[in-house]
């Protein structure tokens, strides 16, 4: 073991820096968490911190974290909510909202909605959000917005027609990209896309003489009329930028216009649209009964919340800075500690450009800041530590460094007070599993130089909101390597200086199907539940967090040290990797994890002054000894606590089974001997 500099590599408290997560689900699914029997199970893990996901951000919902509050619209029961700071919520669930101005088709969630701007619906229309405006930006000019048609392949088009609702576009474009794909290449204006004075209604432009073939065409919409044709005198109806429909395609000689796009209220069967922002603007009889989120007093009543502050997040993209200050006066008020607050979740998944996310995130960090100036507040939770652009001008230039040099431009870097993403690091299940096990650390390599030349702060905590082995089900998230990768990825993110890291898969839950067959059936999960919905296997994930905390790290200072080890493969992979700790009791705790396959016997040795034989040594240790899958009966056939035993001292024989897990506890050799 060495040390860094004379310096352990990291020092963290295992109740601060090791948590869970619980997200939204679908119907049924939030309320389910809260039988005793699945808080039962959740709360024989060991994870005293959690992070709570927004669902509804993902489906392009507003969020209603109270069942009580006020419309802007009180009459109609519509417009734009704000919770009440003092309602008492009785109920297990909360909810989303669905946006009647939404411009998607597809979302990461339910993905049930569809867009508005090719719906066949004359009475709907598709509205950006206001609060991109000048007006509540103090951005001048106020950042452009667009509406991008993805056809199904590059197909010929000269004419579009646009029904313009209030407020409408006076000056916009129309453009195509040029490109090798939806990462690299160019907008261009067509010949005669640009408008210059524009007056509404509905539309029919010839944009180019000669047709253009192109996959993706964009209306880039750069001033508004800032006009309203909506009741009442809310300003927010009358900024931003309203489309009805778009049609596109060819012009006939008789200057018909042939429209390609298929018009349907079904994401299924319409025309992919994409928009850059949404008016978060809904009625009382939009809620989602398929999108729930456990509400916070049902969390805080259940002791799912433990005594210490939880990460909360906010709508961001979907929602209003009034409603999430209200949501934390709401949480202060009824003596629910949080420490931190995440705006937004997954806007790179969303397709939101950079700058557009950057200056909704100032507007509400400021706005929040101003109430709540000791809470660190940060974001953006990427679906991803590496976070590409799409569709845009400048390939060149990620997602994440766009959004730090609109925050660095805008003297916004003070309102910046964590950095978070999501990390689950294989998307195709199939094949091999212990090859994907020593590709995890290549994985995470990767992802820390991007984010070093995405210009990220060190000097902020980076946190990932979730993690697992993969955004997908699969058969290896029930098998052990799961419980390996968990273990092997946040020991080395803590060690390359992460301040937390939350599992995804809390509650206890069933298996689902693979995106492919080859994938399986799987799911993440601590506990899965068995055919009468309770909690009844462990899964490897559970005895792998127990074996983090509190077998190998525990509360207060925990020192982290540099290990080298000399099993490799053939092609120099590191197949056995160890993180030794100083704990805060003195004594030492090293997690190793046998990534290979094959049984080997390792010596573990101190770089230090004086030799460290100390013992005996506690041993705990998880492998197939212990648990093995059967994907024909659906669940564990053989389901059993880590072993444990002792050795004599550090000098002894170590026996590492392959595809293993162990943590080795004892005395040792103190910090200041170590070389």
């Amino acid at each position: 073991m060495e040390r860094a500099n004379g310096k352990p590599l990291a020092v963290f408290d295992a109740d601060r820096a090791l948590g869970a997560s619980i997200d939204g689900g679908a119907q049924g699914e939030a309320a389910a968490m809260f039988r005793s029997a699945n808080l039962a199970a959740m709360r024989r893990s060991s994870y005293q911190r959690l992070a709570y996901r927004l669902r509804s951000e993902l489906a392009n919902e507003a969020w209603h974290w109270s069942s009580e509050g006020s419309w802007s619209d009180a009459v109609h029961r519509r417009g734009y909510w704000t919770g009440d700071v003092q309602a008492d919520t009785h109920g297990l669930v909360t909810f989303g909202y669905k946006l009647p101005r939404r411009g998607n088709t597809i979302d990461q969630a339910n993905d049930d909605g569809y867009s508005r701007l090719d719906d066949g619906d004359p009475a709907s229309f598709w509205k950006s959000n206001p609060y991109l405006d000048s007006h509540f930006s103090k951005e001048a000019p106020a950042r452009p917005q667009w509406a991008v048609v993805a056809l199904p392949r590059r197909m010929p088009i000269d004419a579009i027609s646009l029904a313009w609702k209030h407020p409408y576009a006076r000056r916009y474009a129309v453009q195509y990209w040029v490109g090798a794909d939806e990462y690299e290449g160019l907008w261009h204006d067509f010949p005669q896309g640009v408008v210059a004075d524009g007056h509404g209604g509905t539309v029919t432009l010839r944009i180019a003489k000669t047709s253009v073939s192109t996959k993706f065409v964009r209306i880039l919409l750069q001033e508004s009329s800032n006009t309203s044709d909506a009741p009442g005198n809310d300003i927010r109806d009358g900024l931003g930028f309203a489309i009805g429909e778009i049609s596109l395609g060819t012009m006939t000689a008789s200057d018909k216009l042939t429209d390609i796009i298929r018009h349907r209220a079904d994401r299924h069967r319409q025309t992919l649209v994409y928009v850059s922002s949404t008016d978060p603007w809904h009625r009382a009889r939009d809620r989602d009964a398929k999108t729930e989120q456990p509400s916070f007093e049902a969390l805080a009543k259940s002791a799912v919340i433990q005594k210490t502050p939880i990460m909360v997040p906010a709508g961001l993209n979907f929602d209003t800075p009034e409603n999430a200050l209200a949501e934390l006066r709401y949480l202060t008020a009824h003596h629910i500690s949080f420490d931190r607050v995440e705006l937004g979740e997954e806007p790179d998944g969303a397709m939101i450009s950079a700058p557009d996310y950057a200056a909704l995130y100032l507007e509400f960090a400021r706005r929040l800041h101003a109430s709540f100036p000791q809470i660190a507040i940060g974001g953006p939770s990427l679906q991803d530590g590496v976070a590409d652009t799409w569709l845009d001008p400048d390939p060149d230039e990620s997602w994440t460094s766009q959004f730090f040099k609109y925050l660095k431009s805008h003297d916004g870097l003070d309102q910046f007070g964590f950095f978070s993403f999501e990390l689950f690091p294989f998307d195709n299940l199939c094949g091999s599993v212990p090859e994907k096990l020593l590709r995890r650390s290549a994985v995470m390599d990767t992802i820390f130089q991007r984010l070093k030349d995405d210009g990220v702060p060190r000097s902020i905590p980076w946190i990932i909101t979730e993690y697992g082995f993969s955004a997908f089900a699969g058969r290896a998230m029930v098998e052990m390597p799961s419980a390996l990768l968990n273990a092997d990825m946040i020991a080395d993110f803590l060690g390359r200086g992460g301040s937390a890291a939350y599992l995804y898969g809390y509650p206890p839950d069933d298996l689902l199907d693979g995106d492919r067959p080859c994938s399986g059936k799987g799911n993440m999960m601590l506990w899965q539940m068995d055919k009468h919905g309770t909690p009844r296997w462990a899964m490897p994930s559970f005895y792998a967090a127990k074996m983090m905390n509190p077998a190998w790290a525990g509360p207060g200072s925990n020192m982290l040290f540099q290990a080298t080890t000399t099993l490799k493969d053939s092609r120099g992979r590191t197949l056995v990797t160890a993180y030794p700790l100083l704990r805060a009791d003195g004594t030492w705790s090293l997690l190793i994890v046998n990534r290979g396959t094959a049984d080997v016997t390792a010596k573990v040795a101190f770089k230090s002054v004086k030799t460290a034989t100390n013992g005996p040594l506690r041993v705990l240790q998880y492998s197939a000894r212990q648990y093995a899958w059967d994907a024909r009966l659906g669940h564990p056939s053989l389901d059993l606590p880590p072993e444990e035993r002792t050795v004599s001292n550090w000098k002894a024989d170590l026996a590492l089974p392959g595809l293993s897990l162990t943590v080795v506890n004892g005395a040792g050799p103190s910090a200041e001997t170590l070389e």
